[in-house]
């Protein structure tokens, strides 16, 4: 039945709402919505993470403030030139109203402390160190003031780089922002080129790019109730839900366009025939895609269970606006396409595959699923931190240079007596000297900073050698010394505070592995362990939180996707098939990760459930699809070529579309986007 005037009006009236429905609502996103990434301080934990009960009772006995590094090299460090422009950069770097102060080897004599000496000298005499105190920083205000100050100093003859938590965090919310604009810029522009190539209509390219703005729009929109910001993987939500949306949209379209073509025009409404025959593969395959979300709960890193949320949140708003808003789309281009011709030269794609069962085909899958398992043992859950930045940048060069003089990534460890002797005895000092030396020559550590190298700098002032260590501490806990000694010794004086700048370049050795050498360190020195926490301890932890929820998400997920295939198929052979296949997918994705030497970290650890997920899609919509065209006079495998054939474009399409969403990642600057 062809559609009359009076409906095309009213098609082409309902398109233009829906149009007017997207660009109001990305325009309220816009304009209401803080789309500017927040990262937290401790990187990938929230503050009411357990993970940071350790860390926030060292900030409670140890109160001190954190530390920006910026590492001034120059051919000649001893020359006039050298400490005049070093004088003018710790008072710019001083004049920053969030700084508390700034030490360099022109406020403090340097050769002659055995503190300023390992703070402010680094190994080769070709570099010094500032070191800005900040109590409380807000990075977006702190490090555009710094790079403000050192930006007059940056010259042929003195290279400037900076490092510290602030300055990271700082550096990796504006890759992801930058990430956010380029990324939704690209997906709209590489998608509606892609539809427009394919399709050729101008209703099913601007419904394709109505309905998935609506998409992206209404899923941020709720996050943002749900009070779940951009984040390091939330970034990048706008553009899963857009190719989630863009899936649905291929197999209702193939669809429509199959029944227009079968029926030549004669069809009651090939609209709502294409929906009643895609919906319920779509269905399941949002069901399994929001399994595959909400299997990211488990892991305990903040990031991964915004992820999960805010994932969830797209699947089910790309399934409900693919099916609520683009029908009025294809109803607007059905006149049209009812009386064209069937399109005779649609290649069969049984032409392309073996007729027969395809043994060779499952054999090469399986030796290709086989091969990249074997490299999952050596999978990299715990990567270096510098792997977030781009090799031969001048940035991460610069951040290697810091790391490979003392060390980029801080570690504290609390510790005390076993016998009671306190901080400031002749016997506690002693060992805490043994302790600085082993940690010294461990090739993991860099700097560290210790009571018992503070105390042996307060030696130096006037009459210092013929004080007590009490009295020496009662100095470093003045306000004559900025009270540091507070951020090093408890008022009790029980239990010593030791800073270490662990060293991330070059490291073989997990972070756990490391972090128990250092508690060995204490143990050899005589001295117990009473805390220990910090950047370098929670990334260990992380990788461990990483490497547990592959293990414990994905085995869970195929659990569920058992009881869903067995739904979807009706049948235990065809159950046992799509199980085998799924349990290939991961097998694949991380094993090949391993082999490639590809860092597992908090945001490519969700691309095997992902993947596990978007994969089972296809499967679902192929067996549903075997199910309709079952016959008793046809032998299964005869249906199975029919529903193949049938299905293959849209596949491909979905696969090919995917793909195409998640290659434009590769446009990021940030290595683990």
């Amino acid at each position: 039945m062809r559609a009359g005037p009076h409906s095309s009006t009213q098609s082409k009236y309902a398109e233009w709402i829906c149009v007017a429905l997207g660009a109001i609502s990305m325009f309220a996103v816009l304009e209401w919505i803080d789309l500017s990434p927040e990262v937290e301080s401790e990187f990938f934990f929230s503050r009411e993470d357990p993970q940071l009960v350790a860390l926030q009772e060292m900030d409670r006995r140890f109160p001190s403030p954190q530390q920006v590094i910026v590492r001034a090299a120059a051919p000649d460090i001893t020359s006039d030139s050298y400490l005049s422009e070093i004088r003018e950069l710790t008072a710019a770097l001083a004049a920053i109203p969030a700084v508390t102060s700034v030490s360099s080897v022109t406020t403090d004599d340097a050769a002659n402390s055995p503190l300023w000496s390992r703070l402010l000298l680094n190994p080769g005499g070709s570099s010094t160190n500032l070191i800005v105190q900040v109590p409380d920083p807000d990075p977006t205000e702190l490090v555009p003031q710094i790079e403000g100050a050192i930006q007059p100093f940056m010259k042929d003859d003195l290279d400037i780089v900076v490092s510290g938590v602030p300055y990271i965090v700082e550096l990796i919310r504006r890759n992801l922002f930058r990430d956010l604009v380029v990324f939704s810029a690209a997906a709209f522009l590489v998608f509606g080129t892609l539809v427009g190539l394919v399709y050729r209509n101008r209703h099913i390219v601007v419904g394709t790019l109505t309905t998935c703005l609506l998409g992206c729009a209404v899923t941020l929109s709720l996050a943002h109730l749900l009070d779940i910001g951009i984040g390091l993987l939330t970034a990048n939500i706008a553009v899963i839900v857009f190719v989630l949306t863009l899936s649905h949209i291929v197999f209702l379209t193939s669809n429509w366009k199959g029944i227009v073509e079968e029926n030549g025009g004669s069809g009651l409404d090939p609209v709502a025939d294409s929906i009643s025959l895609t919906f319920g593969a779509s269905f399941w395959s949002m069901a399994t895609t929001v399994l595959g979300f909400l299997s990211l709960l488990v892991a305990s890193a903040k990031p991964l269970r915004e992820l999960g949320i805010a994932g969830a949140i797209g699947t089910v708003t790309a399934i409900t606006i693919a099916y609520g808003i683009y029908p009025t789309f294809l109803r607007g281009t059905s006149a049209v396409a009812a009386n064209a011709p069937p399109d005779r030269k649609r290649a069969d794609f049984g032409a392309l595959l073996p007729t027969r069962h395809g043994a060779w085909w499952l054999l090469a899958i399986g030796i290709i699923t086989v091969v990249a398992a074997i490299g999952l043992p050596q999978l990299n859950t715990d990567p270096s931190l510098l792997s977030y930045f781009a090799t031969g940048s001048d940035l991460r060069n610069g951040l290697e240079a810091i790391d490979r003089d003392g060390g980029s990534s801080p570690l504290n460890v609390a510790v005390t007596d076993p016998d009671g002797s306190p901080i400031d005895s002749d016997r506690m000092n002693e060992k805490m000297w043994a302790l600085q030396e082993r940690f010294e020559n461990d090739s993991s550590v860099g700097v560290t900073i210790s009571p018992a190298l503070l105390l042996a700098h307060a030696r130096l002032a006037p009459f210092g050698s013929f004080m007590s260590w009490s009295q020496l501490m009662d100095i470093l806990e003045s306000s004559f010394a900025n009270r540091a000694g507070r951020s090093f010794v408890t008022p009790d004086r029980e239990q010593g505070r030791y800073f270490l700048r662990m060293r991330e370049s070059g490291r073989t050795e997990t972070r756990s592995q490391v972090v128990n050498r250092v508690r060995d360190h204490v143990t050899e020195s005589d001295l117990q362990v009473t805390l220990l926490a910090g950047h370098y301890e929670l990334q260990g932890q992380l990788g461990k939180l990483i490497a547990s929820s592959l293990r414990i998400g994905l085995g869970g997920l195929l659990l569920l996707f058992v009881g869903i295939a067995f739904i979807t198929s009706r049948s235990g052979r065809r159950t046992a098939a799509m199980v085998v296949c799924l349990c290939s997918i991961p097998s694949i994705v991380l094993g090949t990760a391993a082999h490639l030497g590809m860092p597992i970290d908090i945001i490519t650890s969700p691309a095997a459930n992902v993947a596990l997920a978007m994969g089972v899609d296809s499967m679902i919509h192929l067996v549903m699809r075997v199910r309709r065209l079952a016959n008793p006079s046809l032998p299964e495998w005869e249906t199975w070529l029919r529903a193949r054939n049938q299905l293959w474009r849209p596949i491909v399409g979905a696969t090919f579309i995917i793909c195409a969403g998640f290659g434009i990642f590769s446009l990021s600057t940030f290595p683990p986007t």
